[in-house]
């Protein structure tokens, strides 16, 4: 007997609101920003700035600033501390860590129980949901989930618990989920990802596992670990009927080409997620084309700053351009405030919204002009490895300054899995990808004139995750800083290469 089929009705109701986001999403949109300020009216934040005087779009974004983390950083701090009400009218005793800003290691996002229940548990269900819609022959609750976290620890304030966002939902799911996912609570909040890593595979082997959620990176590292513990060469001999990999974090252009060596079932489906720390905002609806739906009623407000505009040319939702890139920014039901995310995102369609995340705003090169965004160095890179049938398994990439003796480059240091040629082949090909993905970077690669080809340099292996482990972030959510407009951080990681 297969459950799913009845369980796949209980969505049925859930899908028919979704459906009506083509027709409607200006009306979702503008209810969703009314009751957001609402609730909050009697919060400090709300008087400060006179929520019960704010009507419309309009005078919200005439009423409130763009913030940035250290604008709302007094107020979270506060609350850390034990204050309530500041923010958010309901207590808050939960905040996910995240990678940090300029002056600050980490940020610590406040985690309502609205943005648990209403947001990020409710985009959980939306997934399932629609994937059940595209994959009618699921056997998707016939076994478990494999869900791959973080950590959760006290906080610096002592006042709450901060952790991974994925760990703060393994925290507080509902019981009744734990009857269909692994691995145990204790093990899922392991802080250990070496210990955790071999716990995990140990009580998952011989489990019936359907599907998987995690970031690519990751469970690539869980997966060869438990394909080495079992000596099976293919995932598929160990989980015979895992049909689905929820992912998310980071792109999974650069892996795909990995888990389909990996993963031998032909009926492999991998469904693409935008779960931030902040909220969950997009989920794949259809895994025959690339992008995301936009979950424009779970509590979250999204506005938009056109790419390279001040904030004064903030947009709604019903006012974005499809083919264009913006800076997203969101007002949520976890107390944030015309909150800049830091993550661009472009427009694919609008009648429903569907976008792809192209990068971050801190998270790009543009030394010589050439805009080079994250999104065109993944594709970049999954084209070349398609080409030489190499494999990549982590990179980072800065720019080298013009001196009075050399033109300038980009410089990528790259962890391979395979790289069955030269490696002066690959850096040429990827320099012409690249080339082909971004007129900006082929203008500036034009005869030289502005920049020399790309230089790379192999990684030792292992060394991007001894530098995560020397920061505290080996497991989890965390990642690599794709493409970086300075050289810091690259210059950390080559210290572990030499």
């Amino acid at each position: 007997m297969n459950p799913t089929k009845l369980i796949r009705s209980i969505f049925a109701k859930r899908l028919s609101q979704i459906d009506r986001y083509a027709d409607y999403g200006d009306i979702i949109q503008q209810k969703t920003l009314l009751d957001l300020l609402q609730k909050a009216k009697n919060t400090e934040f709300g008087t400060k700035f006179k929520f019960n005087d704010i009507s419309s779009y309009k005078s919200f974004a005439e009423n409130i600033p763009i913030n940035g983390y250290e604008e709302l950083k007094p107020y979270i701090e506060r609350t850390m501390s034990g204050e309530q009400n500041i923010l958010w009218p309901t207590p808050i005793r939960h905040f996910a860590k995240s990678s940090g800003t300029t002056n600050d290691k980490s940020k610590f996002i406040p985690v309502s129980a609205e943005s648990l229940r209403y947001c990020h548990y409710q985009g959980g269900s939306d997934c399932v949901a629609l994937y059940l819609r595209e994959n009618p022959q699921s056997r998707f609750f016939s076994g478990k989930g494999l869900i791959l976290g973080g950590s959760r620890a006290q906080n610096p304030f002592g006042k709450a618990y901060c952790g991974d966002l994925s760990a703060i939902l393994i925290q507080n799911i509902n019981p009744l989920i734990n009857l269909i996912r692994v691995p145990s609570k204790k093990i899922a909040l392991m802080s250990e990802w070496d210990t955790k890593l071999e716990a995990i595979a140990e009580s998952t082997i011989d489990r019936d596992i359907t599907n998987l959620s995690g970031v690519p990176s990751w469970f690539l590292v869980l997966i060869k670990h438990i394909l080495k513990k079992t000596g099976r060469q293919n995932l598929t001999e160990v989980w015979p009927n895992l049909e689905v990999f929820f992912h998310g974090g980071i792109s999974f252009a650069p892996y795909r080409e990995q888990y389909r060596e990996l993963i031998s079932n032909p009926d492999m489906h991998y469904v693409e997620t935008y779960n931030a720390s902040e909220g969950f905002f997009a989920v794949q609806n259809d895994l025959s084309v690339a992008g995301m739906l936009l979950l424009i009623d779970l509590g979250i407000f999204y506005e938009f700053i056109p790419l390279g505009k001040s904030n004064e040319h903030a947009v709604p939702l019903w006012e974005v351009e499809a083919g264009r890139n913006y800076e997203m920014v969101i007002t949520s039901n976890g107390g944030l405030w015309r909150y800049r995310m830091g993550d661009t995102v472009k427009i694919l369609s609008t009648n429903p919204l569907k976008i792809s995340i192209s990068g971050r705003t801190k998270h790009y090169i543009n030394a010589f002009g050439e805009e080079l965004m994250v999104d065109n160095a993944e594709q970049a890179i999954a084209r070349t490895c398609a080409q030489t049938g190499a494999s990549v398994l982590n990179y980072t990439a800065a720019p080298v300054y013009m001196t009075d003796h050399s033109k300038g480059r980009h410089q990528w240091l790259i962890e391979f899995g395979e790289l069955p040629v030269p490696i002066e082949i690959f850096a040429e090909k990827l320099d012409t990808n690249l080339q082909n993905l971004n007129s900006d970077y082929e203008a500036k690669r034009f005869k030289s004139i502005a920049l020399e080809c790309l230089e790379i340099i192999p990684a030792k292996t292992g060394i991007f995750d001894a530098w995560l482990r020397d920061h505290n972030k080996l497991g989890g959510q965390h990642k690599i800083p794709r493409l970086y407009n300075r050289r810091d951080i690259i210059e950390e990681i080559l210290r572990y290469n030499r």
